[in-house]
Parts: structure tokens; sequence; C-alpha cells
């Protein structure tokens, strides 16, 4: 006997559209944040195991922060700030509290963000006195008419806007000082330790953000390409969220960040192959070394280098969680 046939009509109708409506188990994530902590000459052999794994702990725990943001609901906004806040903290990276020496001995930083619902964008550079430069680039975005400040000007809009200043010894640390010495003393080599973060929250909204120390040793007050929006970030909801790092002079040239969003935009590239096109052939035949991390608005995502390693990991809704290092990592 067919019991169906004894259920009420509008019993059936409410059974069989929840049957349509309910969700597949492969469908699109909810969320998806994505970081770096640097690109460069990173390999198994010039890492101790040790710090290998602080490194690995300290990538967890900024991708922890980020999902615990988008899992309660927050924007892209929000997640990009406040993981690259985790990572602007630690000693590790070279951005905030890690960032590394000028040729003149000290910090100058640079960050920036950018939302990609509405293009709107802040960015600061030449900041040596401001603790978490990201939330700095946020305000100079959602608080002040302008895309960038610099310096002084920097710090005192900073100022006026409460946020946490430092004295220049609070990024004090041994290993960066001792590189600069090497640098001065011509044995240092070219490595890349600014950090970044791409989002895409359960609105549907991209965000991405960027924060670094520049490189050991510049002079003349040096600005590289994360705090230029389309260089070393980028974000639209039209196509992707990227953060960049590397020798920042040919992701300026090259405008990076921007140039892959227009090739999926406007090339119908899809995200992967629109990143392989940029940097694993312009900028390798350019002379540019370095990487990208983010998220497109489907919720794929890329993390690609044409170095040796580079700090990575991503986290999706659906629970898929990873963290990696070097080149030859899946």
């Amino acid at each position: 006997m067919n019991r169906t046939a004894f259920l009420p009509g509008y019993l059936l109708f409410f059974l069989f559209t929840s049957f349509l409506s309910a969700p597949s188990q492969d469908q699109t994530p909810k969320y998806v944040l994505v970081i770096h902590g640097g690109a460069g000459v990173i390999s198994r052999e010039n890492l101790e195991p040790e710090l290998e794994k602080q490194f690995r702990d300290k990538l967890r725990e900024a991708l922890d922060t980020g999902k615990a943001v988008l899992s309660r609901g927050g924007t892209a906004i929000d997640a990009v700030e406040y993981t690259i806040r985790v990572m602007e903290d630690s000693p590790l990276f070279n951005a905030g509290k890690g960032a590394v020496f000028s040729h003149y001995g000290t910090n100058e930083m640079d960050a920036s963000i950018m939302d990609g619902a509405t293009l709107n964008a802040g960015a600061v550079a030449g900041v040596g006195d401001v603790k978490n430069p990201i939330s700095l680039a946020r305000k100079v975005m959602e608080k002040s008419e302008h895309v960038l400040l610099y310096g002084s000007g920097a710090s005192e809009f900073a100022r006026k806007q409460g946020l946490t200043i430092v004295d220049s010894s609070y990024f004090f640390t041994q290993r960066r000082w001792d590189t600069l010495q090497r640098y001065l003393a011509k044995e240092g080599k070219n490595k890349f330790g600014t950090v970044g973060c791409a989002a895409l929250d359960q609105y549907g909204n991209l965000a991405a953000g960027t924060s670094t120390g520049g490189m050991t040793n510049k002079k003349f007050h040096r600005i590289g390409d994360s705090p230029i929006i389309g260089a070393g970030t980028y974000a639209s909801n039209n196509s992707c969220a990227i953060s960049c790092t590397g020798h920042g002079e040919f992701f300026i040239r090259y405008t990076v960040a921007r140039t892959i969003a227009a090739l999926m935009e406007y090339k119908q590239l899809s995200f992967h192959d629109a990143a392989y096109e940029i940097i694993n052939n312009e900028l390798v035949k350019a002379g540019g070394d370095g990487g990208m991390i983010g998220v497109d608005k489907d919720g794929n995502v890329v993390m690609m280098m044409n170095t040796s390693g580079m700090f990575r990991g991503f986290v999706k809704s659906t629970e898929e969680k990873h963290v990696t290092i070097y080149g030859d990592e899946e």
C-alpha cells in the first residue's frame, strides 16, 4: 500500500518543496579565508624544525581567528583585519612586531585593505609607531576621504582615531636587527616576509588586506607594492580578493593583483589560470619573485608562488583547513 496516498495534499507539497530546497553536500562554501606570511627562499634546509613548528602554529592561530569571525556571521572586512593583526603581533613575520629594519635602523611599515562590495580601500605607508598598521589602513578607508596616507601624517591620523601608538622599541627584535647587520655587511639574501589575507563571507562579499615591514636595508623611504591598491592588494565582488608578497617593484609595474582580477572579468579566465599567467609567466619572464593568495566569488582558493616557498593556508566553512610552507607541499 502506498502510504503517501493518505497524506493531505498540502503536506505532500511541503515535503516535495523541502526536498528541492535541501542543501547539497557539495554546495559552495558559506565562507572562505586564505592567508600568507611571505614568500621567498624558504626550504627545509634553512628552516629549523622548531621554527617551522612556530610558523605553522601561528598560521593556524591566524586562520582560527578569521574563521571565528566568519562563522559568527562577521564580515569579510572584519575577518581580514583581525586575522592580519594576529600575524602583525607576532615577531615571526615581517609586519608589525616583526617588521624588518631600514638602512637607517628604523621600522617603516606599509599596509592596505580593500572592500570587494564597494571597491572602497585604505592604505598607509612609512609608518613607524602604530602597533597594527592594518587597523590604521581600515580607518583610512572608513573614516577619511583618502585612500593612502604616509609617514607622520598617517601617525597623526591614527592618534585622532584612537589607535594604539607605541614607542619604536616595541618593534625591535634581535633577529631582525641581526639580519640588517648582515645586509650592511653585504651578506644578506633576498627574503620576503609580507603578510596578507583574503576572505569571502556568508553574504557573498570579498575583502583583502596586506601588511609589511618592507625590505631589509631599504633606503630613501622606499615603498613597495603592499599599500598600492591593484598591485599588492585588490578585492572585487565581480571576481576575487587577492593579497600579494614578493619583490614589490615588479608587482607595482605589472599591477599584479588587479591584472589577475581583470583577466577573470574580461577574458573569463579561471582564478587559477589568471594567477598562473601573471605569477608564473609574466613575472618570471620579467625576473620578479613572489606569490599571491586569494579567493574568488565562488569560494575557489588559489595560493601560487614562483619561489621555493610561501607561508600559506586556508580554511572553509566545510571544515577544510590547510597550512603549508614549501613549494613541493600539496
